[in-house]
């Protein structure tokens, strides 16, 4: 079974704030034919989201294990390549293997998807396959699940009454946090400089994007639930109800982890 619907994935899980792609451009500020490797990339949300501000010249990889994720980021990738071009790997990120010997990335990117890695391993890779002076980017912003205003908790106890109190996860069962922080898992591997950025952003959503972003998660997908209809039926009601003129504001943090060997920063 897919656990993430592409088409949902694609049009509702929202890509990144332009503060975060100058952040991550300038990582690579000076390299004439960029290689952007990204790792979990679903959709390509960080891919399309960075496009337009890599040169002509630059190569993008994206790594998911879910072939049709993958097939639905060339779709909409292919529009925007403009001469750049791009890859796709169906394999887990830790087991990314490049076809050349000489291959070597310059930026390594990972968004909203470390959590489901197996990551000392994900870091070993990244330290065979990275430029002397790669940067690798772990990066989030949580979800609505997590997310503390008044019509996301709502949101969230609509859920809960459908699903049970703990959140799902996966093809099955509860979802866990990390056994320890990202800091750390960098901290232990070949990319032990680091430095955090903490970016706010305000999101604009209305109703029908919210239901849609719910169809694109492994928290509220459709088949958790014995009577779908009902529950996007309540869910619509929750949301025009808290919504101010039909739009429904989130204020976040978008945290950027940037991690390179020491002594070989830009």
């Amino acid at each position: 079974m897919t656990l993430f619907d592409s088409v949902h994935y694609a049009r509702y899980r929202p890509g990144l704030p332009d503060e975060v792609v100058r952040l991550l451009v300038q990582e690579l500020a000076g390299v004439q034919a960029p290689t952007l490797l990204d790792l979990g990339a679903g959709t390509g949300q960080v891919a399309l989201s960075v496009l337009p501000a890599l040169p002509r010249t630059a190569h993008l990889d994206l790594v998911d294990q879910d072939q049709g994720m993958l097939g639905t980021a060339l779709d909409e990738l292919q529009p925007h390549l403009g001469g750049r071009t791009a890859t796709v790997h169906p394999v887990s990120a830790e087991e990314f293997a490049p076809a050349q010997p000489s291959y070597r990335a310059d930026l390594i990117t990972c968004c909203r998807a470390f959590h489901w890695m197996a990551r000392p391993a994900v870091l070993a890779m990244a330290g065979r396959v990275a430029a002397p002076q790669a940067t690798v980017a772990v990066m989030g912003d949580g979800s609505l699940w997590t997310h503390p205003a008044e019509w996301t908790a709502a949101l969230k106890g609509l859920i809960q009454s459908h699903l049970g109190e703990y959140r799902r996860a996966g093809a099955a069962g509860a979802y866990s946090e990390p056994g320890r922080r990202y800091e750390d898992d960098l901290a232990g591997s070949a990319f032990s400089d680091i430095t955090e950025h903490r970016i706010p952003f305000t999101r604009a959503w209305t109703p029908p994007c919210v239901l849609g972003y719910l169809r694109s998660t492994s928290f509220a997908r459709p088949d958790l639930f014995a009577d779908h209809p009902g529950f996007e039926e309540q869910a619509r009601a929750l949301l025009l109800r808290h919504s101010q003129d039909g739009v429904l504001h989130e204020d976040g943090v978008f945290t950027v982890l940037l991690a390179r060997r020491p002594g070989e920063s830009r």
